[in-house]
């Protein structure tokens, strides 16, 4: 398998575990009540599931995100320098604008 495939999968699988300590945590504390909600519901499983899936998809993709940020590259150690190439630059072109006397400027003066 390759590295960044095992990478990835056991990253989702720590998000995915950390966010099943989260729910835990929310039922475990009774947060908003819902310990009381789920337990007394028939359908309470089902609210677990969607918590723990909805939340483990945003762990993951943090956990990822941080797992390749933390990735280092030792190629670049060393500066490389490149070819210093020159950036070529334009003249400025001078245009004539004609003036009319009769017509003010954006005071008011002539």
């Amino acid at each position: 398998m390759p590295k960044l495939i095992r990478l990835y999968i056991t990253h989702v699988v720590i998000g995915f575990g950390i966010a099943a300590a989260f729910v835990a945590m929310l039922l475990w504390f009774d947060i908003a009540n819902l310990w009381h909600l789920v337990s007394t519901s028939d359908k309470g499983w089902l609210a677990v599931l969607i918590l723990w899936i909805s939340n483990g998809i945003i762990f993951a993709g943090v956990q990822f995100g941080i797992a390749v940020m933390r990735l280092k590259d030792d190629d670049d150690d060393e500066p490389r320098g490149g070819l210093r190439q020159h950036v070529m630059r334009p003249d400025h072109a001078t245009i004539p604008v004609r003036v009319d006397e009769g017509r003010q400027n954006l005071f008011g003066k002539r």
